[in-house]
């Protein structure tokens, strides 16, 4: 079966709003929020930009990941926030069930609901790093996470980076860095759930050094890294 390739574009961690009824729950703990422990500078835009420009649907979160974090497992330590983590029971079954598996249950329904239809999902999960963590100078100017198991994956994101340093040879651009793709996340959870196949899984991660710099400079390396991408399907003959 000949399949069609369609790109999905998400973005967990897109701001750091707190809805009025958790508010309570953050007192002493607001400095967080629009700090990178917040949210991810930023990553909205950009995944505003790759929808657009690749004609893809898009599910955005501008709740806090302070409250619950839509990239993490149900039962991962990380999952609520040191301002949410002693919250009752009953609040933090609120929170999983208001904002978290809506958030999920939609993305996972619209992939498979595109397979089901003889589609393959190519989706994209915008975020962003901090320059600078535990002391350590993060040596990236972009990272392509992705589980080098899956062939799909592998060679999108091959071909992606090397875009990119083709159009930008100063740009440093690294596979599976800062983090692992294989790492706990909303990526990883749908690999589990549909297979190389029929879902190809890809963080894009921007270093915020570059963010919080803005000006021509951001707008410049945003247009470059979804120019790269759209340059990529395209000559692999991807239509939307």
């Amino acid at each position: 079966m000949v399949r069609t390739d369609h790109v999905l574009i998400t973005c967990e961690h897109g701001g750091n709003r707190i809805p009025p009824r958790y508010r309570p729950l953050f007192a002493g703990f607001e400095a967080l929020l629009p700090t990178h422990r917040g949210y991810d500078p930023g990553a909205l835009s950009v995944a505003r930009k790759l929808a657009r420009v690749l004609r893809a649907p898009l599910f955005v979160s501008t709740t806090s990941r302070l409250l619950i974090d839509l990239n993490r497992s149900i039962g991962h330590p990380r999952l609520y926030s040191e301002a949410t983590r002693q919250a009752p029971a009953d609040v933090r079954r609120e929170i999983l069930a208001a904002h978290y598996l809506p958030y999920r249950e939609k993305v996972e329904a619209h992939i498979a609901d595109t397979i089901a239809h003889g589609g393959r999902v190519i989706h994209v999960s915008s975020h962003s790093f901090t320059p600078v963590l535990d002391g350590d100078v993060r040596n990236a100017d972009i990272g392509l996470l992705y589980d080098p198991a899956r062939a799909g994956e592998a060679e999108l994101c091959r071909l992606w980076q090397a875009r990119l340093t083709a159009c930008a040879r100063d740009l440093k651009v690294r596979r599976n860095y800062p983090y692992t793709g294989r790492s706990d996340g909303l990526t990883a959870h749908l690999r589990r759930r549909f297979p190389d196949a029929v879902y190809i899984g890809i963080e894009l991660e921007i270093n915020q050094k570059h963010i919080l710099q803005g000006g021509r400079r951001w707008r410049a390396l945003q247009e470059l890294a979804i120019e790269a991408l759209h340059q990529v399907m395209t000559d692999r003959g991807f239509q939307n």
